[in-house]
């Protein structure tokens, strides 16, 4: 088992929270997201088989619907652009407009 230091464990907390709202701001802007509506974005651990050690879930939440949860089986940091295109074009096929 190896330790991390507080100043590389909070250097890597700055990077990820600069990762995760870039990728929030990238979704935001890719779907219509009404004043009430948020969306989240964490890295976990996955311990299904054939997953990476840590995954990116994005939740979508809207006011008076059910939480939408999407993943990339990337770490946050292992994200790419094409990533975020497939996300985008995932959550295009299941989430509808709210002004339809």
């Amino acid at each position: 088992m190896s330790f991390v230091s507080l100043k590389a464990w909070r250097q890597r907390s700055a990077a990820q929270a600069e990762m995760r709202a870039t990728l929030k701001a990238r979704v935001i802007g890719a779907i219509c997201l009404g004043p009430d509506d948020t969306v989240a974005v964490n890295e976990i651990a996955c311990a299904d088989p054939g997953c990476p050690d840590m995954e990116t879930i994005v939740l979508v939440m809207r006011s008076g619907e059910p939480t939408q949860a999407f993943q990339i089986r990337k770490a946050i940091d292992a994200i790419q652009a094409d990533d975020v295109s497939e996300l985008v074009a995932q959550m295009g096929s299941v989430l509808r407009d709210p002004r339809s």
